[in-house]
């Protein structure tokens, strides 16, 4: 099954273009840890997802990308075109030529109706080309005016449009220093408006991109093209082809629909995180070695003491006594899951012990253990790592930078500050309370678990 790409604003550009190099690079790699047959039926199932083959055999991606102007959208189809390896269609992008001013609602109130139809029919060609669609796939950052407001307003109407496939919003959280001074209203709103219209949200947070870019990366001036690289790793260590539970012998057909399900079993929750494990700069690749039972016990550490990365994990997070029934003897720090998923990719991986996954004090006590851990498997490795393990995660990863941004926001809402730049988009107090309702709400459930 295929996934349509919507790439939003300037950020979802410049990372749609990395995620497709990286799969391009992927597929291509010469990987000796699998059959031939293996990596050839890998290949064709990445193809079959991301790409469709053109006459001129150069693979086109599945995407439309969308921007109110035209500076990043013809540098993103320029270096597509010239790597060579792929190139974006020239008939799928769609740009103005004034921008939407980091105002969320410029860009849902005003740019989005006033381009819907424009923006629908790409979305819909795209569709249309695909034997069979899987579902979509927006990136998009919370901060600005398009990548949020429109992406939003565009996010409404594919749900509108495609009322039974699947969405799949991936978020960029913004610094918490910040970038634009409107953020937290911008992010506020964004999320709850794709609260009601998506089916589910995995976000990345620029912070913690930053310091894997700079403490595991070893970069010393880190570019957004560095931090975006990271996102499209991660990105493709989940999306490009492996063999699910209930799969049988074949490649899993809809990685959309296949994640929702192990990872959204309700539809209060819908926030998700990633983690990866091992990353690291090529050339410390030949110094390292890697084995399953260590990679597993880190990541699970990871998942549980909610850290970012593998350096700095805190080693005295346990999981909460079985006997202690009432959850406010959890530990400090404890992060409780609803639904996990973990993806191995590399040798060996069919002997790989996940039982550490299924304790069932890692999560909610109203899912089955059984039920919220899920585990895809490929032998075929990826970029480049011998092992790599990623973890998808539906838990309280996200709830202190929610809070945060909440918090921020209302504070300035409750001092009226920007308020008359939403107002003369028509975004009004009572929208914004409307949204404020929609995240408190979401904030206590995650609490609760």
């Amino acid at each position: 099954m295929s996934i349509v790409t919507v790439q939003l604003g300037q950020c979802g550009n410049q990372i749609g273009q990395e995620v497709f190099s990286a799969l391009c690079s992927d597929i291509r790699g010469t990987h000796g840890l699998c059959s031939d047959k293996e990596n050839e039926s890998y290949q064709d199932s990445c193809k079959e997802r991301f790409f469709c083959e053109e006459e001129s055999a150069i693979p086109v991606a599945r995407a439309v990308l969308v921007d109110m102007e035209p500076k990043v959208i013809s540098q993103t189809l320029s270096v597509a075109a010239r790597s060579g390896h792929w190139k974006y269609s020239s008939h799928s992008h769609f740009c103005q030529k004034q921008g939407s001013g980091n105002n969320w609602a410029n860009g849902y109130s005003v740019h989005g109706p006033r381009h819907k139809e424009a923006i629908m029919n790409l979305v819909q060609k795209e569709a249309e080309k695909c034997d069979r669609l899987g579902g979509f796939f927006t990136i998009m950052s919370m901060a600005g005016g398009t990548g949020s407001g429109l992406g939003a307003f565009v996010t409404q109407c594919l749900r509108d449009a495609f009322p039974t496939s699947f969405i799949l919003n991936h978020v960029v959280w913004p610094y918490g220093t910040g970038e634009v001074i409107v953020q937290n209203y911008n992010s506020v709103l964004t999320l709850s408006h794709l609260y009601h219209s998506s089916d589910a949200l995995l976000v990345h947070e620029n912070d913690v991109i930053h310091k894997i870019c700079a403490q595991l990366m070893n970069i010393k001036q880190i570019s957004f093209r560095d931090v975006n690289q990271v996102i499209a790793h991660q990105l493709g260590s989940v999306f490009q082809p492996t063999h699910t539970a209930g799969g049988g012998s074949g490649y899993s057909r809809n990685p959309l629909g296949e994640l929702m399900e192990s990872l959204v079993p309700h539809p209060e929750f819908r926030m998700l995180g990633l983690r990866n494990i091992p990353q690291m700069p090529e050339s410390s690749l030949p110094y390292s070695t890697f084995s399953w039972p260590g990679l597993i016990k880190h990541l699970r550490q990871m998942l549980i003491a909610n850290a970012q990365m593998e350096e700095g994990i805190d080693w005295q997070v346990r999981p909460p006594h079985p006997s202690s029934i009432p959850s406010t003897n959890k530990p400090l720090h404890f992060n409780t899951s609803i639904a996990n998923l973990v993806i191995l990719r590399g040798k060996d991986v069919h002997s790989v012990d996940l039982g550490s996954f299924q304790d069932p004090s890692l999560y909610t006590s109203w899912l089955n253990p059984q039920d919220a851990f899920n585990a895809w498997k490929t032998p075929r490795a990826f970029n480049k790592y011998e092992k790599s393990a990623a973890l998808v995660s539906n838990s309280q990863f996200l709830l202190k930078p929610l809070d945060s941004i909440v918090g921020k926001a209302w504070n300035m809402f409750a001092s009226k500050a920007y308020l008359h730049q939403y107002a003369k988009f028509g975004i009004q107090e009572e929208d914004f309370l409307d949204c404020f309702t929609t995240l408190e709400q979401v904030i206590s459930s995650y609490t609760n678990l």
